[in-house]
C-alpha cells in the first residue's frame, strides 16, 4: 500500500486507494478494541463480524476502532480550517481514503459511492453545506445508514451541526474524534417537494427555513462571505428585508397558522450558537418549528437584543410549533434552505425520521465540572 504524496495525486487517482484508518496502535487488523472504563484498562478483543459501534445509549464503551475512513474534501474550499486542512493532506491521506469534489453536487455522489464501496465512516471536511451533500449521498445508497455512519470535520464558516453535537471546532480536535469518538444515533431530518414537477426528497441534519433566511441564503455575496464570514448572512439578510415578505401557511396536522419566516430545527441551535429552539431534542422524533407572523425591520429590532446578549428570542417573538411533520405553502414563490443551503421552492412537507442518522460524536463531554457521556448532549424536551 503506497503513501499518496499530496492533494494532486490523490484528485489524480481514477479509483480512490482505500486506506484503513490507523484508529490505534492497539487495534489489530480484524478486530475491534473496547476499552471498559470499569476494568481498569482491560481491553476486549472483538471480531469485525460484530457490530463494531453502538448506540452511546446502548454501550458503556470508549470505543477504539480500526474501521474503513474516507474523507469528502472541496480542495477549493477557501479559510483557515481549509488551509490548515490543506497542509496537513498528506498525513490524512495516510490515514485514509481522501475523496476530493470538482464541482456542486459532487460531495453527495462520492459519499454514496464511499458507501457502495464499503467504507464504514464517511466523513465531511467542509461547512454545514458539504455536511448535508454527504449526508445525502449516504441517504442515497441503499441501506446507506446500516452501512455506514457519518463523520465531521468542520470547515466551514458556521458550522452549527458541530456545535449541536460537540463536535470540536479545532481541526487535530475534530480528528481525535474521529479517532477515538464513538456513534450515536439522532433523528434525520427529510422534506418533501418538487422540483421541476418531478417529487423530490432531502434529508438534512440540523435545521431548514422558508421565507426571509432561505433568500438571504440566495442572496449571500460568497467572496464577502470569505472575507467576513457569517456576517455576510446578516448583511443578506438586511437585504431581503429591503423587500415586502410573502405570507407562509402552516399546516400541522388539524392546526394551521401562517407568518412571514418559518425556521425548522432538528437541534436547538441556529446560525451558530442561537438557541432558537430551547425545548428541542434530537432523539424524539419530533420538528421544533418557529413561526414568525410578520419580518420588518421592526421584528428586528425587538427579537436582536435579546437574541444577541442571550442567545434566545423573546417569549412572544414567534407561534412555536412540535410535531412529527408539518407542511409549508404560499401563494407565490417563496424558497426554503435545509441546513443552511438553498434547496427550492415552497410548498414543501418537513418530517423526521427518529434515530435515522448515526454520527460519531466525542466519547465524554464535560460540562459544569463533570463527564457525561455523548449521548446527554440533547437538551431535554420541555
Amino acid at each position: 500500500m503506497r503513501r499518496s504524496s499530496g492533494a494532486a495525486n490523490v484528485a489524480n487517482q481514477a479509483a480512490p486507494k482505500c486506506y484503513t484508518a490507523r484508529i490505534s496502535n492497539v487495534a489489530a487488523a480484524g478486530t475491534v478494541a473496547l476499552l471498559d472504563p470499569g476494568t481498569s484498562g482491560n481491553l476486549e478483543q472483538r471480531p469485525t463480524n460484530s457490530r463494531a459501534f453502538s448506540s452511546t445509549n446502548l454501550a458503556p464503551f470508549v470505543q477504539i476502532i480500526a474501521v474503513r475512513t474516507c474523507i469528502i474534501f472541496n480542495p477549493t474550499a477557501k479559510g483557515n480550517k481549509a488551509r490548515k486542512f490543506r497542509r496537513h493532506l498528506d498525513e490524512f491521506a495516510a490515514d485514509c481514503t481522501m475523496k476530493l469534489t470538482a464541482a456542486i453536487g459532487d460531495a453527495r455522489k462520492l459519499a454514496t459511492q464511499a458507501v457502495e464501496e464499503g467504507f464504514e465512516i464517511v466523513v465531511a471536511a467542509g461547512g454545514d453545506g458539504t455536511l448535508n451533500e454527504v449526508l445525502n449521498g449516504i441517504v442515497d445508497a441503499p441501506n446507506g445508514f446500516e452501512r455506514a455512519r457519518l463523520g465531521v470535520l468542520p470547515l466551514g464558516t458556521v458550522n452549527v451541526f458541530a456545535r449541536e453535537v460537540k463536535i470540536p471546532l479545532k481541526l487535530a480536535d475534530a480528528w481525535k474524534t474521529l479517532r477515538t469518538g464513538r456513534e450515536t444515533l439522532i433523528d434525520l431530518g427529510v422534506v418533501d417537494y418538487q422540483e421541476n414537477g418531478v417529487p423530490t426528497r432531502r434529508a438534512f441534519a440540523q435545521l431548514a427555513g422558508a421565507g426571509l433566511d432561505a433568500r438571504a441564503i440566495e442572496l449571500v455575496d460568497w467572496r464577502l462571505k470569505k472575507k467576513i464570514g457569517p456576517l455576510a448572512y446578516v448583511v443578506a439578510g438586511l437585504r431581503a428585508l429591503l423587500h415586502s415578505q410573502t405570507k407562509i401557511t402552516v399546516t400541522v396536522g388539524n392546526a394551521e397558522g401562517a407568518g412571514e419566516l418559518v425556521l425548522i430545527g432538528n437541534g436547538s441551535l441556529y446560525g451558530g450558537d442561537f438557541r432558537i429552539f430551547p425545548p428541542a431534542d434530537m432523539r424524539d422524533g419530533l420538528l421544533d418549528a418557529c413561526v414568525f407572523s410578520r419580518v420588518n425591520f421592526f421584528t428586528l429590532l425587538r427579537v436582536a437584543p435579546r437574541l444577541l446578549f442571550r442567545g434566545t428570542l423573546p417569549n412572544a417573538a414567534s407561534v412555536n410549533y412540535r410535531s412529527e411533520s408539518l407542511t409549508l405553502a404560499s401563494a407565490s414563490k417563496v424558497p426554503f434552505e435545509v441546513d443552511g443551503e438553498f434547496v427550492g421552492y415552497l410548498p414543501a412537507t418537513f418530517s423526521m425520521r427518529r434515530l435515522q442518522l448515526r454520527v460519531i460524536v466525542p466519547p465524554l463531554i464535560s460540562g459544569s465540572g463533570t463527564q457525561k457521556p455523548a449521548a446527554d448532549f440533547a437538551t431535554p424536551s420541555a
